[in-house]
């Protein structure tokens, strides 16, 4: 199950947002099995006290996730997005805001995935496999 926990902020397609993002899934792991994703929009300032509470880290950030995943073929655990970051970030990347929106979201289920970006080489890979996923949506 992928839930979009209700917030001040409204997605648009949630519907079509839970399949694409089963289906990036099911593309990357035809064996992964989801048991629960929850997503979560927040401002900046909930984002950061999460971020300094349960990492420890001072700093803004547009997505924390934490995974309670079963190895790579269970998938479970909270997303928490900064719709500020997302928005802010949209803009400077010169891309939607629904675009950048939808790479958030598909970068914490790669977390769960056992993708890592914590060195240039990671990230590079992370990169490829969001624009993959991107590249799945269907207008």
């Amino acid at each position: 199950m992928i839930e979009i926990l209700p917030h001040s902020f409204e997605i648009k397609n949630e519907e079509k947002i839970i399949l694409w993002i089963e289906k990036c899934i099911y593309s990357i792991n035809e064996n992964a099995e989801i048991d629960c994703i929850e997503y979560n929009f927040c401002s900046d300032d909930e984002l950061l006290k999460i971020n300094l509470e349960h990492l420890s880290h001072d700093t803004l950030t547009d997505i924390i996730s934490f995974d309670n995943s079963i190895g790579e073929e269970i998938l479970s655990g909270e997303i928490f997005i900064s719709i500020e970051r997302v928005k802010e970030n949209a803009q400077i990347f010169n891309v939607s805001f629904e675009q950048e929106l939808k790479r958030v979201m598909i970068h914490g289920v790669l977390h769960f995935l056992g993708q890592k970006d914590k060195t240039e080489a990671q990230q590079a890979q992370m990169t490829q496999k969001e624009e993959y996923c991107l590249s799945l949506w269907e207008e």
